[in-house]
């Protein structure tokens, strides 16, 4: 999905004139329910939209909650478990770890609560009621996945999982990991918003650069780019409150379900970008950090040497602010 605090820019190179044995190549699509833009430097097109589309394809096949015949959602209408291929249980390996890290805030079992709040597809007509949400409680917790294998078992039959919060970021190391394996090795993939680079633009060794739009008093309304993060590998992604939500009774409802309370997170924080040397990473903590709070969040990032983070949110007053823990400035273009 696509946030306001992340774009891609669109910077004329000031770079010498191209090269002959260098082409910039840009694939653009959909999917996911969203859009994807590719651009890589190589010396002929080793890397075509056909491929990519079927790649994206597979992945939704195994991870997407809205395809009838996915793995995810045989799971989800199973009563035991299933077999999973190796994008599921890539997705999940990766998902009981970050429950751990974050004290159970990031839980891919939250679908019961997240089709409760009218997400997902089978989306409740009215808002749940404290005994629904007690009960749908009951069957939201990681502790009851065991994965045996290749199989992916229930404790409880009613458990149910969504990796939304992390599949977009593992299809972006998916599309890295396959131009790389083509001889790829400067490139930018985007789907969503969620962004992995690596290496320069070519034939100039430009750095890649990532916009991040100021805040503004009404986050609902275009900022102009005045950070900008430089950057030769790794990952950006983004979390946000207020582009996907919906109002009901009277009430603004996110997306972002806290599994502990099983009501949708209020806090000041409007979005969240995290830096992190994979976009699977980033993902799933960009989310969890989303559910913390402003202050909880940021003294968590500042603990770990392997992620970095910006903030916007709201601040008493009303107005719109943003920080960022020590690493992220370090990424800033001066």
């Amino acid at each position: 999905m696509r946030y306001l605090c992340v774009v891609l820019l669109a910077l004329s190179s000031l770079s010498m004139s191209p090269k002959p044995n260098w082409l910039k190549i840009q694939l653009n699509g959909a999917a996911q329910g969203t859009t994807y833009h590719i651009t890589y430097y190589a010396p002929d097109s080793t890397v075509s939209q056909d491929q990519i589309d079927s790649i994206l394809h597979q992945i939704d096949n195994s991870l997407s909650i809205y395809q009838p015949q996915s793995l995810i959602t045989r799971f989800n209408q199973s009563t035991t478990g299933i077999t999973m291929d190796h994008h599921l249980k890539t997705v999940v390996q990766q998902s009981l770890q970050t429950c751990k890290q974050t004290n159970g805030i990031f839980d891919i079992t939250i679908l019961p609560l997240v089709q409760a709040w009218g997400f997902g597809p089978a989306k409740a007509e009215n808002l749940p009621d404290e005994a629904t949400i007690k009960n749908l409680k009951s069957c939201v917790n990681s502790r009851y996945l065991r994965i045996k294998g290749n199989r992916l078992l229930k404790r409880k039959p009613c458990v149910q999982i969504d990796v939304n919060g992390i599949a977009q970021g593992y299809s972006v190391d998916v599309l890295a990991s396959f131009l790389e394996g083509r001889g790829v090795n400067n490139y930018l993939v985007e789907l969503g918003g969620e962004i992995r680079v690596k290496g320069q633009k070519q034939p100039g060794n430009e750095k890649m650069k990532i916009g991040i739009e100021a805040p503004s008093d009404d986050e609902f309304e275009p900022s102009m780019i005045q950070k900008i993060l430089v950057v030769n590998q790794g990952a950006i992604t983004t979390s946000g409150s207020y582009r996907k939500f919906h109002e009901s009774e009277g009430k603004k409802i996110t997306h972002i379900i806290d599994p502990r309370t099983g009501y949708p997170t209020q806090n000041e924080l409007i979005s969240v970008t995290v830096y992190a040397r994979d976009a699977m990473t980033a993902d799933a903590f960009d989310n969890a950090l989303m559910v913390m709070g402003l202050k909880n969040a940021l003294q968590w990032v500042e603990k770990r040497k392997d992620l970095a983070a910006h903030f916007i949110y709201r601040t008493p007053n009303g107005a719109v602010a943003d920080t960022a823990s020590a690493s992220f400035y370090k990424l800033l273009q001066r």
